[in-house]
């Protein structure tokens, strides 16, 4: 795919090789923490903003998949470390496996899954964020809808 516009993302997608309860101990299934994530420079971060929907990848071999939704609170700002972006999250009481994605039509040529070691943050197009949102546990939607 050549870049992204606007109307592509659906979600993005920022990666972790750590666990919710590592990121902040004592975050709770179904608990909300703010918190800043590194991103990689590119011209992605131009197109990322305030209230676009965002989910938490846990790679790795343990439980890889989807941990949390919610939303990007700030734009993305240069640190000494380099860049960051404020989100929201939600931890999911089980995460949506990488297998369950890898399994959906919709949902495996998602580039998180075609690319693991690809760009942070990844995206998801309306689509594939679809189909995360069915494979959540109970089916509920919750606060994230498509």
């Amino acid at each position: 795919m050549s870049r992204l516009g606007p109307g592509d993302v659906a979600c993005w997608v920022l990666k972790s090789t750590r666990p919710p309860e590592l990121i902040d101990p004592g975050w709770p299934a179904g608990g909300t923490r703010e918190l800043t994530r590194c991103v990689r420079r590119s011209y992605r971060l131009d197109l990322l903003s305030p209230g676009h929907r965002v989910l938490l990848w846990v790679s790795g071999r343990t439980a890889p998949g989807v941990h949390a939704l919610g939303e990007v609170t700030g734009a993305p700002e240069d640190q000494a470390d380099g860049p960051v972006v404020a989100v929201r999250l939600t931890r999911l009481t089980a995460p949506v496996a990488r297998a369950d994605l890898l399994a959906d039509p919709a949902a495996r040529d998602a580039e998180v899954l075609r690319m693991p070691a690809g760009s942070n943050p990844s995206w998801l197009s309306p689509a594939q964020y679809a189909a995360v949102l069915a494979l959540l546990p109970g089916g509920a939607l919750g606060p994230w809808p498509v």
